[in-house]
């Protein structure tokens, strides 16, 4: 049985979120294992501007999909241009600009208040998460297997 969409979903769509940044978004706290990250500066890190980036996207999509439906990330395309300290809010923007069936192309921007500290683009796909889940366990398993064998 085909899931169906909640609502239409197309080009126009826009939404933000913020956030404070906290120390668990800097650079030395990324992960601890990664010794390059440990002495750097506590700073927005770009993988965490990014992850922020996708969720606000995630949020956007929410209401236009089934219960059944999920987006995964497939592309970014985003500069960090300058740096958030601790504190400070940080907002993402994002607009949806293109749907081409289930892949969607979101321009996307975010601003803390000093003003821009990233922009770019992202693409999504929309997913059937069963389905999906059900692939990525079955690549788990054959992984496995093999190394197993």
């Amino acid at each position: 049985m085909s899931a169906i969409q909640a609502a239409p979903l197309g080009p126009g769509l826009v939404h933000e979120e913020s956030m404070v940044v906290r120390a668990r978004h800097t650079v030395p706290d990324v992960e601890r294992d990664w010794p390059g990250f440990v002495d750097m500066p506590p700073v927005l890190a770009t993988a965490m501007m990014i992850g922020f980036i996708e969720q606000t996207c995630i949020q956007a999509l929410r209401p236009f999909l089934s219960e059944h439906q999920r987006t995964v990330g497939t592309h970014v395309d985003v500069s960090h241009v300058a740096a958030t300290p601790v504190g400070m809010r940080v907002t993402a923007k994002v607009e949806l600009i293109d749907v081409q069936g289930r892949s969607l192309v979101f321009r996307v921007a975010c601003f803390d208040e000093g003003g821009l500290i990233g922009e770019g683009n992202h693409q999504r796909a929309i997913i059937d998460l069963a389905r999906f889940t059900q692939k990525v366990a079955e690549k788990a398993a054959k992984a496995s297997a093999d190394s197993a064998g």
